[in-house]
């Protein structure tokens, strides 16, 4: 269930012969987009995470190697202790 907000900017027009009139459209739209760009959302913890890992990819290959011959080492050796 999603929710679609559709923000539509306004349309002003501006006359060429009031020039104070467009520097204050022309602040008007740069506060909008401040206020756009602060209310979206932050990344989740899943994206930040595969960010750094593609940031730091050398790192991150060797530290899943690790877990890996780890993680089989460890259930191989449960089953080895509780063969019968």
């Amino acid at each position: 269930m999603t929710e679609s907000t559709s923000q539509s900017t306004p349309e002003v027009t501006v006359s060429s012969d009031n020039p104070t009139a467009e520097t204050a459209v022309s602040d008007e739209v740069k506060e909008i987009r401040a206020t756009i760009a602060a209310a979206k959302p932050e990344g989740s913890y899943v994206k930040l995470a595969m960010r750094n890992m593609v940031r730091k990819g050398r790192q991150s290959l060797w530290h899943f190697f690790l877990t890996t011959i780890g993680l089989v080492s460890l259930l191989v050796g449960l089953a080895y202790l509780t063969k019968p």
